[in-house]
C-alpha cells in the first residue's frame, strides 16, 4: 500500500502530543495522512475544538510525504472513534494513554473501551514513549486462534522498519496443550518465513505473569514494540489486566493492539 491513513485522537494534553509525534515518526516511511481528531458533545464547541487543532498542527515540523488535517466530530469516543476510522478507511488509530492510576484511563475514560469500539489496530502511547527506531518487535501468542489475528500486522510493522520479530509463548506442561501450542508456533513461523521475515520464538516458562514476563523479556533484548491480539469473553474487557498491563507498560513501549475478531469467522 503505497498510502496510509493514520487517525490520532487528541485531547489537548501531552499524551495527545505524544500520539502525534509517533504518528509522524511512522508516517514518513510512506506517503501518510494524519487526521487529527478532537471529538465534542455538542456543535456549539466545533469551531473552538478546530482552532485549538490548528494551534497543535501548526507547531508540527512538516515532513514532505506526510499531510496533517484538523477534523472535529460531534459524538461519542467510544462510540464513534471506530466508526470514523471505518467510514475513512484508516489503517491505524494511534491515541495516548494517560497510563493506570486506579482504572486504565485515556482522555479521562477507559482505554480498553475505546480500542473495543472497532476492528482498526491502535497504537498506543504514554507520553513517556520516545520515538526512537524500531528494531525487535515482542508478538506475544497464547493457545486461542485469536492471538494470532496480529502476526500480519507485527510483520507488516517489521517491513517497515526492518525489524526482528521476537514470537514468545508460554510452553504447557500438559501434552494435549502444548501440541496445541506448537501448532500455534508453526503458523505464525511459516507466516514469516514465507515473508521472508527476521524471527525468534522465545519460551517464556520462568514463573509469574504472562505479561510480566514479556515485558521483563522486552527489556531484556531491548524491545521497541509490543504487538498483540486482544480477545476476551469478559463482560467488562477495560478490566482486562493482560492488555492494560502491556499498554501501560512500565517501559513506555508503544503497543500495538488489535480487537481480535472470533476465530470462528477467520481463516488460519
Amino acid at each position: 500500500m503505497n498510502f496510509n491513513l493514520y487517525l490520532v485522537p487528541h485531547d489537548f494534553t501531552a499524551v495527545g502530543d505524544a500520539a502525534l509525534k509517533y504518528a509522524m515518526h511512522i508516517g514518513k516511511r510512506v506517503d501518510t495522512e494524519i487526521q487529527v481528531i478532537h471529538i465534542v458533545d455538542d456543535a456549539s464547541k466545533v469551531n473552538a475544538a478546530k482552532q485549538k487543532l490548528e494551534v497543535i498542527i501548526s507547531g508540527v515540523t512538516p515532513i514532505e510525504n506526510v499531510s496533517l488535517k484538523a477534523v472535529v466530530h460531534i459524538g461519542s469516543i467510544f462510540e464513534d472513534i471506530g466508526k470514523i476510522a471505518r467510514q475513512e478507511a484508516a489503517q491505524l488509530i494511534i491515541m495516548g494513554t494517560h497510563g493506570a492510576t486506579g482504572m486504565q484511563k485515556l482522555f479521562g475514560s477507559h482505554a480498553m473501551k475505546v480500542i473495543t469500539s472497532s476492528n482498526v489496530p491502535f497504537l498506543v502511547v504514554q507520553e513517556e514513549t520516545t520515538t526512537e527506531n524500531v528494531g525487535r518487535i515482542v508478538v506475544p501468542i497464547d493457545l486461542t486462534k485469536e492471538s494470532l489475528q496480529i502476526a500480519n500486522i507485527a510483520g507488516d510493522i517489521a517491513n517497515m522498519f526492518g525489524a526482528d520479530i521476537h514470537v514468545v509463548y508460554e510452553q504447557p506442561t500438559d501434552v494435549v496443550l502444548n501440541q496445541k501450542m506448537n501448532n500455534r508456533i508453526s503458523i505464525v513461523e511459516k507466516n514469516y518465513d514465507d515473508r521472508k521475515l527476521k524471527t525468534e520464538f522465545v519460551p517464556l516458562n520462568e514463573s509469574g505473569t504472562f505479561q510480566k514476563k514479556i515485558i521483563d523479556y522486552s527489556e531484556k533484548v531491548g524491545g521497541n514494540l509490543i504487538a498483540l491480539s486482544y480477545h476476551t469473553d469478559r463482560l467488562l474487557p477495560q478490566f482486562d489486566k493482560f492488555a492494560q498491563t502491556l499498554i501501560t507498560n512500565e517501559l513506555f513501549l508503544p503497543c500495538v493492539i488489535i480487537n481480535a475478531q472470533s476465530a470462528s469467522s477467520v481463516y488460519f
